[in-house]
């Protein structure tokens, strides 16, 4: 075979494209509906229509791949559901940003037409999210690709509403939710985002309605006080057990408060004395409904106050904060202003601080829900790993609170309610009611609000598959294998989706769910546009290649542990992608040429040709027709194999199996370290190097037969190993080895049960040995060109026959001229000293080192590093710079101190190693 075979370097763009086509092109992603083989489903968290792929993203999806092609080599019929949420508040956000653009507004557009907006917007820009997954390279089955608001799936949420709220869990009510006065709607609890304000705490004089003494209160909400309707004390407080009024009076209102005694009041908070507004405080509202108070609500839905506010009226609710305080202090009711720090509320969408607003909504009774997912997880239905989540589901499931539905926005699905103008009967229903069920009235009106996004994403594992219909594809798929999912959405979503799934289902939606760490920048700082760390995924695919990228992001997935991403640690595996490249140039030089599949077109018709067609994937019986494509490479008999290609076969089984396991367990950062070590150090620094003689060699004897059929063998198994880490490098490779036909993706893993560890025992000795000989090499200077003599010392009579059979590879690797095995003596003179395991190795360094010249070389850059430490220790022991400089720059002067050191250490060792040598 010619070794333009490969070109001499890799260029990941023209090939990514390339395979990608083709494998969409073959149905290589498509999964069965009915098959006999195992099945594996994952259904993707679905990226909102206004996304662009993040590193979260990036690193979400690439780990469902590796699941997806990993159970595909596996044999399974796997299905990827893809999809996308249609994300209410975020997408009308978006389209009316863009319509005052264009000096036009929702309201003057009515609902109709702008709905017909947003559909146009999304048809034109919805899909640029999907078109970077498959740059990633997901292996979606794209055909089945669902979106929240398509027409199946609003029938879902339909029957899942009216089925709800005809066995009581759904209702409608009164209660105080988290208002967004900027989007004008209603937030569940999990979209506020709370972060630490610093504010002041309010210290007002609330006077006794008999004239005599008062109460004062402390508050960070002045504002919210024209809506007060009483105040309370704590009934163990002694300070208030003897007062001699029973009610207050509200200062710039005049409404009278009764004073009510509460033990939910914080005796340590302020003065004990809280002031009640039900209408804007959730705590105020339970009080209130306890001691039967009125509800007064003082501001409206777009964050101004309302009527009842009195003198206030109209004024936006910050300033009207600064009004209310300055006629306290005018009027002499304002005892103090103290600074305060505390959490506020805000959306998770705008930003904008949130107001806990009395209002009617629809909720789900989540309770008698919530106790049957929590049975699951505590049977073992469904894991969550790492288990350290699984306390954190516990918690949030055992004090849910019922979740508000109801959206105040036009985008998404309208809630199928109806409410008769003649008589005020709600009808629910799965269709559009021509008249009222109880008075006949054509007067029907249907509720104008939508249902939260997340109640369309909770019904997602089984909505995409068709439910309600008893679909094939629901029998097959669901429950669905795994979940992989950021700990951000285990409570918006997942903890829903098993709710959901449980009771509409009877059955838990998945058996894993995969909870992944976040990705931040190589200081480990989260990314954000405002500090100005944020990486590209794409940028990052354009600048170093998907596999890559990929392989970097799988590498750093340890469980519990977030992922620092830097580009220079992609650069690396950019490096480790060349090395795997030349690597198989190297190899295909040598291989028998035969007939194969020189591009996707090629391979293609190769499938078209074969006896068996289009080639099936997940089908009734993978183990034939997979075995039938993609045939084993014969290896001769172990026995008859030289030690090298003993060790590398189980060593190459030993990595499948060990990759095996740790996929299985979702431990991605060690089945990609595996392979790294293994195709890096074993397969390239050591085997290859080992087998370059015997290739180059004009004879073709059994041993070179022995090893090109070893060599072509690990080659194919290691890219199939590969191949869920690094798709395209791999089917790129795959499609010039010798005995391979159509894709990759059609192999099979390899599961072969050959076990050698005595060979495996007998060639770490013999690199150990190599070994120490090259790290002399390198604490002298001395490179590989320059031939050595070595004298290896060994007592025991088999290591001593071992390394004479072996010679021949010890002077090759090690690059030297002479090697002795004394039965004994003493040590040779100026000889650097290597000891390993049974045999003490003498590098001879007369004549090769000029010991003065590197002697003088040592001392002056012992004394330069010296220098250096000097300076950052001095650095670090200024207690000026380390109040002021960032964490992060502490931190590396740290680090850099502590480099400097192990290095001064290491030259100043080696200094007395060569002055001992030169004595």
């Amino acid at each position: 075979m010619s070794a333009d075979m490969l070109d001499k370097s890799y260029d990941p763009h023209a090939v990514e494209e390339r395979w990608y086509a083709f494998w969409e092109e073959q149905g290589l992603f498509e999964a069965k509906e009915t098959s006999l083989a195992p099945s594996y489903s994952i259904v993707i968290p679905p990226p909102n229509v206004t996304g662009v792929l993040h590193m979260g993203h990036a690193l979400n999806n690439t780990l469902q791949d590796i699941l997806c092609r990993y159970r595909r080599l596996r044999g399974d019929n796997v299905l990827w559901m893809p999809g996308t949420d249609h994300a209410g508040i975020a997408t009308q956000n978006v389209v009316e940003k863009k319509l005052a653009e264009q000096g036009m507004d929702r309201h003057r557009m009515g609902r109709e037409k702008f709905i017909e907006a947003v559909w146009e917007w999304r048809e034109k820009y919805g899909g640029a999210i999907i078109h970077q997954l498959k740059r990633l390279g997901a292996s979606c089955d794209w055909k089945r690709e669902r979106f929240t608001m398509d027409e199946g799936l609003s029938r879902a949420v339909r029957k899942v509403f009216v089925t709800l709220y005809h066995e009581g869990l759904i209702y409608r009510g009164d209660y105080i939710i988290n208002w967004c006065p900027r989007c004008r709607t209603a937030l569940a609890d999990l979209e506020v985002e709370h972060e630490t304000h610093d504010g002041h705490l309010y210290h007002i004089r609330y006077p006794a309605e008999t004239g005599q003494g008062g109460l004062v209160i402390a508050t960070t909400r002045p504002e919210t006080m024209l809506g007060d309707t009483a105040v309370a004390v704590n009934p163990e407080d002694e300070r208030y057990q003897n007062l001699s009024f029973e009610a207050v009076v509200l200062p710039l209102v005049g409404r009278v408060l009764p004073v009510i005694k509460e033990n939910y009041v914080d005796q340590s908070f302020g003065t004990g004395a809280l002031k009640i507004t039900p209408a804007h405080d959730p705590n105020d509202f339970e009080i209130g409904l306890r001691h039967h108070l009125p509800s007064v609500k003082v501001l409206a839905d777009d964050g101004t106050m309302n009527s009842e506010a009195g003198r206030f009226a109209g004024m936006e609710r910050f300033a009207c904060r600064k009004a209310v305080v300055e006629a306290l202090k005018k009027e002499g009711f304002l005892e103090k202003v103290e600074p305060y720090q505390h959490a506020i509320g805000h959306c998770y969408r705008c930003q904008t601080l949130v107001e806990p607003n009395l209002s009617r909504q629809w909720f789900v009774r989540t309770k008698p829900l919530a106790e049957k997912a929590i049975e699951a997880v505590a049977s073992g239905k469904t894991r969550i790993i790492p288990e350290a989540w699984t306390r954190t589901y516990y918690d949030w499931m055992h004090n849910i609170r019922d979740w508000c539905i109801s959206r105040q926005i036009w985008w998404g699905h309208q809630i199928p309610a109806w409410t008769c103008a003649a008589c005020d009967t709600v009808t629910v229903a799965m269709d559009s009611p021509d008249a009222c069920p109880a008075c006949g009235s054509s007067q029907i009106v249907q509720e104008t609000d939508v249902l939260d996004t997340w109640f369309s994403s909770a019904l997602w594992p089984f909505s995409t598959m068709g439910w309600p219909e008893e679909t094939p594809l629901l029998k097959t798929f669901y429950p669905t294998s795994v979940l992989v999912t950021g700990f951000d959405i285990l409570f918006f979503w997942v903890a829903r989706m098993m709710m959901m799934g449980i009771h509409f289902m009877k059955d838990v939606p998945f058996h894993d769910v995969y909870v992944h760490a976040l990705v931040r920048d190589e200081a480990g700082k989260k990314m954000s546009k405002s500090s100005g760390n944020v990486i590209d995924p794409i940028e990052i695919i354009d600048r170093y290649g998907t596999d890559a990228f990929r392989f970097t992001l799988a590498a750093f997935a340890a469980q519990g542990r977030d992922v620092k991403m830097s580009e220079k640690r992609v650069e690396g595996y950019r490096h480790f992608m060349n090395k795997l490249w030349n690597a198989a140039r190297f190899c295909l030089m040598h291989l028998e040429p035969q007939q194969r599949a020189h591009s996707p077109q090629q391979a293609a018709g190769n499938a078209s040709e074969s006896k068996i067609g289009k080639i099936p994937h997940g089908g009734d019986s993978p183990l034939l027709v997979q075995g039938e494509l993609q045939k084993e490479s014969a290896v001769p008999d172990p026995e008859a194999l030289d030690l090298y290609d003993r060790w590398i076969l189980s060593r190459k089984n030993t990595v499948a199996k060990e990759m095996a396991e740790a996929l299985e367990a979702y431990r991605f950062n060690d089945a990609a370290g595996i392979l790294y070590q293994f195709v890096w150090h074993e397969f390239c620094d050591w085997y290859i190097e080992i087998v370059k003689p015997i290739l180059y060699g004009k004879a073709h004897d059994n041993k070179k037969e022995n090893t090109l059929a070893v060599l072509g063998r690990v080659l194919k198994d290691l890219l199939i190993l590969l191949h869920p880490f690094a798709p395209f490098i791999s089917e790129e490779v795959w499609h010039k080895l010798p005995g391979t036909e159509h894709s990759i993706m059609t192999a099979r893993f390899p599961e072969d049960a050959f076990s050698d560890p005595v060979s495996e025992r007998r060639m770490t000795r013999l690199m150990e040995i190599v070994s120490g000989i090259r790290n002399v090499r390198g604490e002298m200077g001395l490179p590989p060109s320059v031939p050595l003599d070595v004298a290896i010392l060994v007592q025991d009579a088999d290591l001593k026959d071992f390394l004479i059979e072996h010679e021949e590879i010890l002077i090759h690797l090690a690059k030297l001229k002479g090697l002795s095995l004394p039965a004994d003596g003493a040590k040779p003179k100026k000889a650097a000293t290597t000891v390993v395991d049974g045999a003490t190795i003498y590098t001879l360094l007369e004549g090769v080192v000029d010991f003065s010249k590197e002697e003088k070389r040592l001392e002056k850059e012992i004394g330069k590093l010296a220098d250096e430490l000097t300076a950052v220790s001095s650095k670090l022991n200024n207690e000026d710079f380390l109040r002021k400089a960032p964490s992060d720059v502490v931190k590396k002067a740290e680090e850099k101190r502590e480099l400097l050191a192990l290095r001064r250490t290491k030259l100043e060792t080696n200094l007395k190693r060569l002055q001992e040598m030169g004595h």
